[in-house]
């Protein structure tokens, strides 16, 4: 009976125990207790293991971006221990109803690695890698080799493309002194109109330069390509290097020089691009004729193909734009510091069909013998102003064209007689870019006052075509294969 008894009470007990138990659980749970306690575990177990600390910071001592430490950002935001913080940012991703986390400032999060506790601690623009060092010798130097290879297969598949401008220094630091946006131009060379042997000459030096590393370093020659795209407003220039962007899948820093306080400042604002990006110099010709910028001759010279470029322009292109180059001192237009020359004239009868065909899905018209002859004669206008007119009638293909006849009788009349009697066919190279975009819902007017509205909004300006120049010129000293 004695036996029975405490075996009874024996079973009792241990079922009173699990009950306490599982209550206990689901208390420090429900109530937040259990990471109390880990924490205080933590603290407890810390004071038995000495630690190394690593710093990370932003910037280098030369105030060059760190590569490490976006790397290390990527890799943090994309771990799931993230989600087990005590606190972190919310914020709406690229794709509809994404949701993406993001650290937030001193916020600490736990890594396991081969065994290994490591901890992330995120300070004022500098991470902090605390390490025990009795595992520092084994992990280290594995960690940080996983790191960047997650690092890259993350950024490889959500990298977004980026436009960075230039600020004013108002601080005097020099820090932060890009600002980004998502770059999200949708042009791209399926999307241009541009001679066929033309572009598939550019596409395949961008392709031969992306692949040109080693070939590059071979050479000892740094791994940069730089371009000049010139010719009148609205013919193309600025949709063009946004395709070159996409094609590359590069950032896009476009740099101010009105915003540049001196050569220095354009040499740190040059430290501060990173690789596999595309730097961009808009209308370079108007800020050396009207000198609206602080930066000197010598300081945009040095800035193309200078030591500090040649130090830190691996894998970047430099692009620059024009109206004219034949009053630019020739200095600036030497092979070495301008690698590739891309006229953008504007519009002819081959150019003018490929937007009829892109725009208002015209491959052949009734008209096209009457805008040909009108093309023989002279008249031009950019391919900016003729698309706009065939958007604002694209419901009516014969509206468009007939308001097209209008606009190059009245006010394109001898804007392309230059380009016809230079030959703006004579090598079958010289055609004009255009980019072509989605409709913008501006309506216009037919003949002479359809342009000058145009004109209006969107700024077009007047220039005749330049003199008889080569649309694609390889200048570079070795052919990248």
């Amino acid at each position: 009976m004695t036996i029975l008894y405490n075996l009874f009470f024996l079973l009792f007990s241990l079922l009173v125990t699990c009950i306490l138990l599982f209550l206990l659980r689901v208390v420090l749970i429900k109530t937040g207790l259990i990471y109390i306690v880990k924490k205080k575990w933590r603290s407890i177990e810390d004071c038995f293991h000495v630690y190394q600390f690593f710093k990370v910071p932003e910037f280098n001592e030369g105030m060059q971006r760190n590569q490490l430490y976006h790397k290390v950002l990527v890799y943090l935001n994309s771990l799931t221990f993230i989600e087990d913080s005590d606190f972190t940012n919310l914020f709406t991703g690229k794709k509809p109803n994404e949701i993406v986390l993001h650290l937030d400032p001193n916020q600490i999060i736990e890594d396991d690695f081969l065994g290994a506790k490591i901890s992330w601690i995120n300070e004022d623009k500098t991470l902090v890698l605390k390490i025990r060092k009795a595992d520092k010798r084994r992990v280290l130097r594995p960690y940080l080799q996983h790191i960047h290879s997650v690092s890259d297969e993350f950024d490889d598949k959500k990298r977004g493309l980026k436009l960075y401008v230039n600020v004013v220094d108002h601080q005097g630091d020099r820090k932060e002194r890009w600002r980004s946006v998502p770059f999200t131009h949708p042009s791209s060379f399926e999307t241009i109109a541009m001679e066929s042997d033309l572009k598939n000459k550019v596409k395949s030096d961008l392709y031969s330069f992306a692949k040109a590393k080693q070939y590059y370093h071979r050479l000892g020659r740094v791994w940069k390509r730089s371009y000049l795209l010139y010719g009148p407003s609205g013919t193309g220039k600025s949709s063009f290097i946004a395709a070159m962007a996409n094609f590359l899948s590069y950032d896009v820093y476009d740099l101010d020089l009105s915003k540049v306080s001196d050569d220095s400042d354009l040499k740190f604002l040059l430290l501060q691009t990173t690789t596999k990006s595309l730097v961009v110099i808009e209308d370079l010709d108007r800020y050396l004729s009207e000198k609206s910028t602080a930066v000197s001759l010598p300081g945009i010279l040095s800035f193309m193909d200078g030591i500090l470029s040649s130090s830190c322009g691996e894998e970047r292109i430099m692009v620059f734009t024009m109206n004219r180059k034949d009053h630019v001192d020739p200095a600036i237009l030497r092979p070495g510091r301008i690698d590739v020359h891309i006229h953008f004239p504007l519009c002819n009868f081959t150019a003018f069909k490929t937007l009829a065909n892109s725009y208002l899905g015209l491959k052949d018209h009734k008209l096209f013998p009457q805008v040909e002859e009108i093309f023989q004669k002279g008249a031009s206008l950019s391919p900016a102003e003729i698309g706009e007119l065939m958007i604002a009638n694209r419901n009516s293909p014969s509206r468009a064209l007939k308001t097209v006849i209008n606009a190059l009788q009245t006010d394109g009349d001898g804007r392309g007689a230059l380009n016809l009697g230079r030959g703006s066919c004579e090598n079958g190279s010289r055609k004009p870019v255009e980019e072509i975009g989605e409709p913008s819902g501006v309506f216009c007017k037919e003949g002479a006052n359809a342009v000058k509205e145009l004109k209006k909004l969107y700024g077009f300006l007047r220039v005749k075509s330049c003199r008889k120049s080569q649309s694609f010129d390889l200048n570079s000293r070795q052919n990248e294969g």
